[in-house]
């Protein structure tokens, strides 16, 4: 399996209008291949059906076929939908494959089902099929209701999870990082509680 992120980075409109397309495209390509996509996360653009970023996950034997067409910058050349008398015409988004997170075990996740909302006709709606999953140690959740399946649902909402975690120690890992830079630049000059000398690092 693997996690394809599509992103509209910092772009206008029509960005997050290309993701929009270019994931309705990548979907039907990928049926084609007979591979499993499955959107686990998506952030909405400023405009109605329009995504500044999607986080798909993609399986099956042929997946490498097609991640590799659309990896990298993707271009379209198209007249602005909304400024009609915008010079730009060219638009671009970016997509890249996020490494697979490592697996947590079941042990460190609190699991509960529900039913699902929303699209998905009386069958969703009336199973216990939707997933939420908690990270006992920090309280990350996620949901997740794409399939039918409550078993597929674990299956993915474990995944995303794991996604969510990565981040969380990337984000942790960069605050602290901030504040290490932070405390060089502000670390007085003088005044020493301790004082070390020599080689052997001796206070006296």
């Amino acid at each position: 399996m693997a996690l394809l992120l599509f992103s509209s980075a910092r772009g206008p409109d029509e960005c997050s209008l290309m993701v929009a397309k270019a994931i309705k495209q990548f979907f039907i390509e990928a049926s084609k291949l007979s591979l499993s996509i499955e959107m686990l996360e998506s952030i909405l653009g400023d405009r109605p059906n329009t995504f500044r970023s999607v986080l798909i996950s993609v399986e099956g034997c042929l997946s490498e076929q097609l991640i590799s067409r659309w990896l990298g910058t993707v271009q379209w050349v198209c007249q602005s939908p909304y400024r009609p008398h915008h010079k730009r015409k060219n638009w671009f988004i970016g997509i890249t494959c996020l490494p697979n997170p490592v697996p947590i075990q079941d042990s460190a996740i609190a699991f509960s089902t529900m039913k699902s909302s929303g699209a998905g006709g009386q069958h969703v709606n009336k199973t216990q099929s939707a997933v939420r999953a908690t990270h006992i140690a920090t309280g990350i959740t996620v949901k997740v209701q794409s399939e039918r399946s409550q078993h597929a649902n674990k299956r993915l909402a474990k995944l995303l999870l794991a996604h969510k975690l990565a981040e969380h120690k990337e984000e942790q890992y960069q605050q602290q990082k901030e504040i290490r830079q932070r405390f060089h630049d502000v670390i007085p000059r003088g005044n020493s509680r301790l004082v070390f000398y020599g080689e052997a690092f001796c206070d006296k």
